[in-house]
């Protein structure tokens, strides 16, 4: 019981973090974040909450939204790009998380 709460704790509900860490590269669209989240990280967030979770990013000024037509039909692509504050707010929680491991292992 703890330790899936610890897991849902450091996944599901700190999903901003994983995103900022996938777009530091290069940009990205919503369905792929969620596909690489699910290869790199092993859980697969649902749908509305990624989707959720990248509003409030844009939103916040961590990331960037933009829409990219697609050649022939369909609907624009919407990519999502991280900023500067996104990148130093990545960097914090690293570090956050980096500390908080020294600390409990030591």
């Amino acid at each position: 019981m703890a330790y899936e709460r610890l897991v849902k704790k450091m996944t599901v509900e700190n999903l901003w973090l994983y995103i900022l860490s996938l777009l530091k590269d290069k940009p990205k669209y919503g369905y792929e974040i969620r596909k690489l989240i699910q290869e790199k990280y092993g859980f697969k967030p649902g749908a509305v909450t990624a989707y959720v979770v990248l509003y409030k990013l844009v939103k916040g000024g961590y990331i960037s939204l933009k829409e990219e037509k697609k050649e022939g039909k369909g609907p624009a692509r919407k990519y999502y790009e991280i900023t500067d504050e996104g990148r130093k707010l990545l960097l914090k929680g690293e570090k956050f998380l980096e500390e908080t491991l020294k600390k409990i292992s030591s």
